[in-house]
C-alpha cells in the first residue's frame, strides 16, 4: 500500500491523481477515462468532501463524491456503474467497482451502531473508530456462493424475476449466518429451482461491488427433481445444450461466464 493515508486531506492531493468521482450513485468519467485531480475539478467539489485512497495493482486512485452533477461543467459524464461492465479503457470496472465499495463503506458508517456517536478515521488503517465506546468498523464485504448446475451436456441457467438483463445466468445467493458456503449451494438451488445436487466443488471467486459481494463460484451435479422456478426470484430456468444455450454472461465479465465457458470448454475437448 501507499506511504500516503487512506483518508486524504484536500491539501495533500496532486494534480497527477487520478479520481474516481461519484455523483450520487452514479460515476463521473470523460469517454472511457476517470477525470485528473486537477485544480479547476477539485475547485468545484464542496469544501466539505471527503478523498479516500484507493490502491489497485500498484496504482493509486483518489475516490471522492458530490452530491452535485459536475458532469456537464468539466466535458464529463456521469455513467452507472454497471455500464462500465461493457467497455475497455482506462476506467477500468474493477477501479470503480474497488471505489465505489470503499466509498459506500465509509459513507454508511458516519455514525457507530452501537452507541451512536460519530465515529473518526483511523490513523493506521482503513478503518472508522468510535472514540466513545471504542468500536472499530471496517469496510464489509459480503460473500455469496455462485453455481453452475450440470448434467452432461447440458447445464441450468435461470433468468432472473427482478433484474430484467435479459440474459440467463447461474443460481446465487448470499451465505446466511451459519452456512458454508457448501451449505448456501445446496439450499440456494433447491429454493431457487427446485432440483438437488451433489459434488460441489470451488472454482474461483470473484469481487462484485452490486453493492459489496464476493462471489464464490462452484461446480455442482445435477442428483434429482424437477425443475420448478421459484417464484418472485425466477423468471426462467431450465437445462441448455452447451450448443444451444441463450444469451448468457461474458466470461470477461462475471465468473458466471467463467462458469459456464469452463466447463463448455472441457465437454467439447472430451475432458468430461
Amino acid at each position: 500500500m501507499s506511504n500516503r493515508s487512506f483518508f486524504l486531506q484536500r491539501e495533500s492531493l496532486v494534480g497527477s491523481d487520478k479520481l474516481v468521482l461519484f455523483c450520487e450513485n452514479r460515476i463521473v468519467v470523460k469517454g472511457d477515462e476517470f477525470l485528473w485531480l486537477q485544480e479547476q475539478v477539485i475547485d468545484l467539489l464542496p469544501e466539505d468532501s471527503e478523498f479516500l485512497l484507493v490502491d489497485h495493482n500498484g496504482e493509486h486512485f483518489v475516490a471522492a463524491h458530490t452530491s452535485e452533477d459536475i458532469a456537464e461543467v468539466v466535458a464529463a459524464e456521469s455513467r452507472s456503474l454497471r455500464s462500465l461492465l461493457f467497455i475497455e479503457g482506462e476506467s477500468d470496472f474493477s477501479v470503480a467497482g474497488k471505489a465505489s465499495q470503499i466509498m459506500s463503506w465509509y459513507r454508511t458508517h458516519r455514525y457507530c451502531g452501537v452507541c451512536g456517536s460519530k465515529t473518526s478515521q483511523h490513523e493506521q488503517q482503513r478503518a472508522l473508530l468510535c472514540a466513545n465506546c471504542g468500536e472499530q468498523y471496517f469496510p464489509r464485504i459480503n460473500p455469496c456462493a455462485i453455481v453452475l448446475v450440470t448434467k452432461g451436456r447440458e447445464i441450468l441457467l435461470a433468468r432472473s424475476a427482478r433484474f430484467k438483463t435479459g440474459f440467463y445466468s447461474c443460481l446465487a445467493g448470499f451465505i446466511e449466518v451459519g452456512e458454508s458456503a457448501e451449505d448456501t449451494v445446496l439450499r440456494e438451488v433447491k429454493e431457487e429451482s427446485g432440483v438437488e445436487v451433489d459434488n460441489i466443488r470451488y472454482v474461483k471467486s470473484q469481487s462484485w461491488p452490486f453493492p459489496s459481494q464476493l462471489m464464490l463460484g462452484f461446480h455442482a451435479d445435477y442428483k434429482s427433481g424437477d425443475i420448478v422456478p421459484e417464484p418472485g426470484e425466477i423468471e426462467e430456468a431450465d437445462f441448455y445444450d452447451i450448443d444451444d444455450l441463450p444469451a448468457v454472461p461474458s466470461p470477461d465479465i462475471s465468473v458466471a461466464g467463467e462458469l459456464i465457458q469452463i466447463y463448455v470448454e472441457q465437454v467439447r475437448k472430451g475432458e468430461i
